[in-house]
């Protein structure tokens, strides 16, 4: 049985990724320590995530409480475990929080990287390294992009090279990040590193305004997941800017 490792398996796309996975016969471990909960308080806290998908797979998924950060913990898993696969979702995802901790931010979202990936080139480097990054990795720069308004969205024209999507050649310097992209950014470009530079089998997707059932979703993060829950029990939503 082949054996996946993910990190922030509690989150949106890391919970998703154990289901997917785990109907396809695989051994799962699971790496996740509720941070989210630090970051945004009680509402996003994602025991419940972690409590069902140990019901629901059992023996087949084995959970640890640890930090990304921790490289001794993070490296007694990787040589115990031995995964075929690595899927690493675990982060600090939001623009605004990045504002009140940037330390914390950058270790998270850079050192804790780091650490999975040295990991990985110590005691499996024949595995694959999957790793969610972000499109705000582009900065302000797809805001410079000649967007037509169309009745139901906005569209680039159809001459434009990038008519068909914003490929990786699309420039990331001389244009605002945000704390929270640069240290995407820091990320996204080591993954890349490790790849050319030590033959390492890793893959980077940038995705944005993810969203589904199993997010927790709050005020500063999730925002999709966060007005479907207002709209469903009446609260207020904010709108905060221009």
């Amino acid at each position: 049985m082949p054996t996946l490792l993910v990190t922030g398996s509690a989150g949106l796309i890391g919970s998703e990724s154990v289901k997917f996975f785990a109907e396809k016969d695989f051994h799962i471990i699971g790496i996740d320590n509720n941070m989210r909960q630090y970051f945004f308080g009680r509402e996003a806290n994602t025991e419940w995530s972690k409590q069902q998908l140990q019901e629901t797979y059992g023996a087949q998924y084995k959970h640890y409480n640890a930090d990304i950060r921790d490289d001794q913990t993070i490296g007694e898993i990787m040589r115990r475990h031995r995964p075929n696969l690595i899927i690493h979702t675990a982060a600090q995802p939001s623009h605004d929080w990045a504002v009140k901790e940037p330390y914390t931010d950058f270790s998270v979202n850079a050192q804790g990287t780091h650490t999975v990936l040295e990991n990985m080139r110590r005691y499996v480097p024949d595995s694959v390294f999957i790793f969610t990054s972000t499109n705000k990795v582009y900065g302000d720069r797809p805001n410079e992009l000649p967007l037509i308004e169309r009745a139901k969205r906005f569209e680039l024209p159809k001459d434009h090279e990038y008519f068909q999507g914003i490929p990786e050649t699309m420039s990331i310097d001389a244009t605002k990040h945000s704390i929270f992209g640069a240290s995407k950014v820091a990320a996204d470009v080591l993954v890349q590193e490790y790849g050319r530079y030590f033959g390492l089998k890793t893959g980077v997707f940038r995705g944005g305004c993810l969203t589904g059932p199993a997010h927790s979703g709050t005020q500063l993060h999730g925002f999709l997941a966060y007005l479907i829950k207002c709209i469903a029990t009446g609260r207020g939503y904010t709108i905060f800017g221009i």
